[in-house]
């Protein structure tokens, strides 16, 4: 089968994490991603663990398989050089230096532009090319910080809480995917790349969604609401008589038929409930009745009741129960990968399915410079040029 992306060549000059699970999501649609690494040290998260496996990290390989490395001194003429006639050939960059960073070194994108006219260079920062921040460095958890999401995250009496992942980094990837591929559809009608300019701050607060709303619509300065959710009711995590889970009751139908299924019909007719409104409204009156009743049964028992009554619910799983759940199984959300250090390497899947071009890692995440002399070769190096490259600390 094809590969969405055949054809397509990106130079990842990223690290961390929001630009190489970026570009990892584009080498998972079948392009072909050339991953730069500083030729002394590579991506810092080679280093972020424990847990390592055989000299890698679980940090790193997470997010770049299907690509491949070399190592380049970006600082040294030679390695600039290189690096354009890589962009000569390519159709994307994606970087997240420092603002001003890639053109203090003549290979921002009007430098690689006059090389080729249909680059497409995806500027990843903490918070913009513009702006009193532009020269900040942002990290994902600065960003949570500043971006209003950590005072809107954790239990209500408790203190501001970052969610467990490094979610603006996670969003911010997406948003540049999006953004490369809609680029890449505006070159195919004017033959012309362009520059994104995506911020970890930006993407953060877009993806506030209803709360962001919330305040700017109806002027409401939301606060910490724990497992609540600030628009719906019931809508959080319950105690089951064994333990926890979710009961998402998303309109006043699902609730007639809550009421019914835990004993209470007469809770869908009460003027304090009729409506989502309503229950919002009265909140501080209905979780406790709700409470109560839900305490009465097991997790597994309320799983079927209120599964057959079409009301969505889960039970909150640990890592270990999520990756053993047999729908995740079936979802092949669990992927087998051949590496040449570590045996029986299982990352987690992509969430991407098409029928026609499907998803497949055909490059483990590479080993530090591992296609070093490989893509050297490509461009021209011969193997004397590349012995003195690796002299001369370019390579």
């Amino acid at each position: 089968m094809s590969r969405a992306l055949e054809g397509v060549r990106i130079i990842d000059a990223s690290r961390v994490l929001a630009g190489p699970f970026c570009t990892m999501i584009l080498g998972d649609l079948g392009a072909e991603v050339i991953k730069i690494e500083h030729h002394q040290s590579g991506d810092e998260t080679r280093g972020w663990g424990p847990p390592f496996v055989n000299g890698e990290s679980a940090y790193y390989l997470c997010a770049n398989r299907n690509k491949k490395s070399m190592t380049l001194n970006l600082k040294s003429e030679e390695g600039k050089e290189i690096f354009k006639a890589l962009a000569k050939d390519s159709d994307v960059v994606v970087q997240n230096f420092k603002t001003g960073t890639l053109e203090k070194m003549g290979l921002g994108y009007e430098e690689l532009r006059r090389i080729n006219e249909g680059i497409i260079v995806a500027s990843i920062t903490g918070f913009g090319n513009n702006g009193p921040y532009k020269d900040l460095p942002g990290y994902d958890y600065i960003i949570q910080a500043m971006s209003g999401l950590m005072s809107i995250t954790g239990e209500k009496e408790g203190g501001p809480m970052k969610v467990g992942v490094a979610i603006a980094d996670v969003l911010t990837a997406l948003y540049t995917c999006i953004g490369i591929l809609s680029a890449i559809h505006q070159r195919h009608a004017t033959g012309e790349g362009q520059e994104l300019d995506i911020s970890l701050m930006d993407c953060q607060i877009a993806s506030l969604i209803n709360v962001a709303s919330n305040y700017l619509v109806g002027g409401i300065e939301p606060s910490r609401l724990g497992n609540e959710h600030p628009n719906i009711a019931p809508y959080q995590v319950f105690s089951a008589s064994d333990g926890d889970l979710v009961v998402a009751v998303g309109n006043d139908q699902q609730f007639k038929r809550f009421a019914q299924v835990a004993g209470m019909p007469e809770l869908a007719e009460d003027s304090r409930f009729k409506e989502n409104r309503l229950r919002v409204e009265h909140r501080a009156e209905l979780i406790p009745i709700c409470e109560s009743l839900l305490k009465q049964r097991s997790k597994n028992e309320w799983k079927k009741v209120l599964d057959d009554a079409g009301i969505p619910n889960g039970p909150i799983n640990s890592i270990s129960e999520m990756f053993n759940d047999p729908h995740v199984e079936a979802r092949e959300m669990i992927m087998k990968v051949d590496h040449p250090l570590i045996e029986g390497l299982q990352l987690a899947g992509s969430p991407i399915k098409l029928s026609k071009s499907p998803v497949k890692v055909r490059q483990s995440p590479p080993l530090y410079g591992e296609h070093t002399g490989e893509i050297l070769k490509e461009v021209g190096y011969s193997e004397e040029d590349i012995k003195n490259l690796k002299i001369n600390q370019v390579i």
